[in-house]
């Protein structure tokens, strides 16, 4: 192990803004596209049910999962967690589940890049400005994780400033008689039906702990940094849904003018209101694709440290494991992601591309919640800077939700749930035949890092 020592390791450079700029950066986007086809399936109330047990689910899971980011600050996130819990096993399937999320969540996000730019140039392909814009911030995500928090930082403040000015506008034309109308359309079965869109609003949040060996003093700025991020992100979740869909009710922010499903439900909002040639109207186009760009950016980065730590340990391919030499960053790991990133975009299934990456979310909420108790009851001495509030309620809630979102979003997307199986199964059938024959051999100390590429 001692020849390992001067190889390359990931630089610890963020404080607890540039967290919080992270966390808030991770999930902004879902304030932006993707809920609204929730309310296709519920309706304004059952995508509000449906939200309101997601919001307490985040809460609880996400100050749940903030004791374990700072007993064990480690790039991995839940695949650390579970593995020191229960082992190879676990670990894996808490890994895999994680890059999952992390590694489809962007390319729905860029297809959402791509239509928001179409409204300024309808005659540009979104296809290829989503291509163009994995390339290019793949390409920042190498260049240094310094320069890539900081970006993040600043475009995230414009994307919350804008969601702001958004509520601001349409607010003075609020009526609640709009969120009324067809309420309901599917009945108490749309409330499950609308779960994945209503995790959209908050998904990857929990990205914030796959930077914690980059993070200074991680016991302490994580939880700062993540506690403010989620508060930050259900007042913004609230203000966006009520402001959105209380303008003209929920179908003008669902269907375009041909009927189809649309993936820019703020300007649609703001273009009933002001009409599209309104300054706003513009504005909101331009800022929101900051939004866009803050979600996709930061999930990129996170998604290239959880495949890191899997390559690490030879979970995946050695060679994903690798820090370049150079930049100090996972240039294989960021690299191979964008290319699955960019195979998926070519679907063009923006809502299936979405509920693959909640099926990885709610497998990793779930395993986490159990590594989370089996830590407590096995190490209870294990040193933990901070501990969950309402112990054992809060863990166990988040528990709960999570596992009643797996079996409800199973239910109504049962070909999708076939397509997840068949990821994991062939991942961990990989894992078998080619990952480390024992625990030791997995056991790669953080600090060693990897050799140069």
């Amino acid at each position: 192990m001692s020849a390992k020592t001067d190889s390359p390791s990931l630089e610890r450079k963020l404080g607890p803004l540039m967290l919080w700029g992270l966390g808030v950066g991770y999930v902004i986007s879902g304030m932006y596209f993707g809920w609204n086809l929730g309310l296709a399936e519920g309706g304004t109330l059952g995508l509000a049910i449906a939200t309101l047990f997601i919001i307490v689910m985040y809460l609880t899971f996400t100050f749940s999962y903030t004791e374990l980011a700072c007993a064990i600050p480690k790039a991995g996130g839940a695949f650390d967690y579970a593995k020191e819990a229960s082992g190879k096993n676990m670990g894996f399937l808490a890994g895999m589940a994680q890059v999952v999320e992390f590694v489809f969540a962007p390319p729905a996000i860029a297809a959402a890049i791509g239509a928001y730019f179409g409204l300024f140039f309808p005659n540009v392909p979104t296809l290829e400005i989503a291509i163009i814009a994995y390339v290019i911030f793949t390409a920042l995500n190498i260049y240094g994780v310094k320069a890539a928090a900081r970006f993040e930082l600043f475009i995230t403040i414009l994307a919350v400033a804008e969601l702001l000015i958004f509520a601001g506008a349409t607010l003075p034309s609020f009526k609640v008689a709009n969120l009324a109308v067809d309420a309901l359309p599917n009945g108490w079965g749309g409330v499950f039906a609308a779960i994945p869109f209503a995790i959209w609003f908050f998904l990857a949040i929990e990205g914030v702990a796959n930077v914690a060996e980059e993070t200074v003093n991680p016991q302490r700025n994580i939880l700062i940094g993540f506690g403010s991020a989620i508060i930050t992100l259900v007042v913004l979740a609230i203000l966006t849904f009520a402001a959105a869909a209380g303008v003209s009710g929920w179908k003008a922010i669902v269907y375009a003018a041909d009927g189809t499903a649309s993936d820019s439900p703020l300007p649609m909002a703001l273009g009933h209101l002001f009409g599209q040639g309104h300054v706003l109207y513009h504005m909101l186009i331009g800022i929101g694709l900051f939004g866009l760009i803050a979600s996709f950016h930061g999930i990129i980065l996170a998604a290239g440290r959880a495949v890191l730590e899997m390559g690490r340990v030879k979970y995946l391919h050695p060679s994903l494991g690798k820090v370049n030499g150079k930049f100090k960053t996972p240039v294989n790991a960021l690299i191979f992601n964008m290319i699955i990133g960019i195979i998926a975009l070519f679907t063009g299934r923006t809502g299936e591309i979405i509920t693959i990456a909640v099926f990885g979310a709610l497998t990793l909420y779930i395993v986490s919640m159990i590594s989370f108790f089996k830590l407590r009851k096995n190490k209870p001495d294990m040193e933990r800077p901070f501990k969950v509030p309402f112990y054992p309620v809060a863990p166990a809630l988040a528990l709960i939700i999570a596992t009643v979102a797996l079996v409800a979003v199973t239910y109504y997307n049962l070909m999708l749930a076939g397509i997840y199986a068949a990821i994991m199964i062939v991942a961990f059938a990989w894992f078998k035949l080619f990952g480390p024959a024992s625990e030791e051999d997995s056991d790669i100390p953080t600090e060693l890092a990897m050799e140069e590429k």
